[in-house]
């Protein structure tokens, strides 16, 4: 069965800016082709999306067009950059958007986002990717996706250096590595899932 994956890129720089994030996710989006995986790209900072934990905060909020690629999708691809050893505020506004889906459920009662899966990407010049892999696993988790084994890839730089992660001459081989393993254990997942989603819990 065919599978689509979407990436959300919450660097802060606008269109057309280049974008270290945008190149990381690009790479796992590439690397999931090679396992039929179809997918698309949105830099969220582009789009008007609105504070708030509601599917759609009105006045032109971009979010629910958006929200309708993350539910076609199989795989969701949520990178971010490393800021003060955090994610990014255009991050954080899409896991909080995403906590809508906790009132969004099927006639069985399951989430709607029951059966799709999730990575994270991470890049920065300073540490922070296991905290903020931690902070994104769990909010996925908490909103109903799988984390599939090995479900990030990063890229540290060198503490207190100004290299990007865009500026590299290759790819590390690290990071390819981890990248690869990542869209194969993704792709195994979201295919595991498509068809075979969790069963109703026996509550009601």
């Amino acid at each position: 069965m065919p599978l689509t994956a979407l990436a959300l890129n919450c660097t802060l720089n606008a269109s057309p800016a280049d974008s270290s994030t945008g190149l990381l996710a690009q790479q796992v989006l590439d690397a999931l082709s090679e396992h039929d995986v179809t997918g698309s790209m949105v830099r969220v900072v582009d789009h008007d999306v609105r504070p708030g934990v509601l599917l759609d905060m009105g006045d032109g909020d971009a979010w629910p067009s958006i929200r309708e690629q993350v539910m076609a999708s199989d795989i969701l691809v949520l990178a971010t950059p490393t800021w003060l050893g955090q994610h990014s505020s255009v991050c954080q506004r899409v896991l909080e958007r995403l906590d809508a889906e906790l009132s969004e459920t099927d006639e069985a009662g399951r989430l709607l986002t029951y059966g799709k899966v999730a990575v994270v990407v991470v890049v920065g010049n300073e540490d922070g990717a296991h905290h903020i892999s931690a902070v994104a696993f769990q909010a996925l988790n908490d909103v109903g996706f799988t984390i599939p084994a090995g479900g990030v890839t990063y890229w540290n730089g060198e503490a207190m250096h100004g290299t990007d992660y865009k500026d590299l001459e290759s790819t590390p081989d690290s990071v390819a590595s981890t990248t690869r393993t990542l869209a194969a254990n993704a792709a195994h997942l979201a295919r595991l899932l498509s068809g075979h989603t969790y069963p109703p819990s026996d509550e009601g």
